[in-house]
């Protein structure tokens, strides 16, 4: 039952944080053009989020997530690699390989460096069942992949209420002209 517990703290912890970056009703937000912003000074690396929950899911509690989201791509595997599969092991502790074939070492390597993969030749995607992590179209449910790859085992089968957050698209469509975005509820 530790499992179950282990997924009720991850489930508050994925809706908290939905909730603290939720919108307003304004759609008619008319901000300053790009082009006439200064971007002169010197600037440090505070936030990014190649993989959305990963950081809120996987830095250890009592670990500052600002020093994750602060920490360079190539420095994060090294830093957090260990951290991270401590706590998938934590979270699943029946993981032995997941649908794409890895094992806790390779997955969290993979996790533990938060960049967004970019294939030039492949569809444009987190996971369709067959292209996997060749980017992110902005249909994609990451947080559904990133459930089936931590609980869903070797075959994406396994434990079948851990696997999907129910939440199937956004609540508003997407536009159909760059930058596709839908708008702001």
């Amino acid at each position: 039952m530790r499992t179950i517990s282990n997924i009720k703290i991850m489930t508050v912890v994925l809706i908290s944080a939905l909730g603290a970056v939720s919108c307003d009703n304004n759609d008619n937000d008319n901000t300053t053009p790009v082009a006439s912003l200064d971007f002169s000074g010197t600037y440090a690396q505070q936030d990014q989020m190649g993989r959305p929950a990963i950081n809120t899911v996987f830095v250890a509690s009592g670990q500052p997530k600002d020093d994750f989201n602060a920490t360079i791509p190539s420095e994060m595997g090294a830093k957090y690699q260990s951290v991270f599969k401590t706590k998938l092991l934590a979270l699943n502790s029946a993981y032995t390989t997941n649908a794409l074939t890895l094992s806790a070492d390779a997955f969290t390597g993979v996790l533990a460096t938060d960049v967004l993969n970019v294939s030039m030749t492949k569809t444009t995607t987190f996971f369709d069942g067959t292209n996997v992590l060749t980017g992110r179209a902005l249909g994609d449910d990451v947080i559904d992949t990133e459930l089936l790859l931590i609980f869903g085992g070797p075959n994406g089968t396994a434990n079948p209420g851990l696997t999907k957050d129910n939440v199937n698209k956004n609540d508003k469509e997407f536009t159909v002209a760059f930058p596709y975005l839908a708008t702001a509820w």
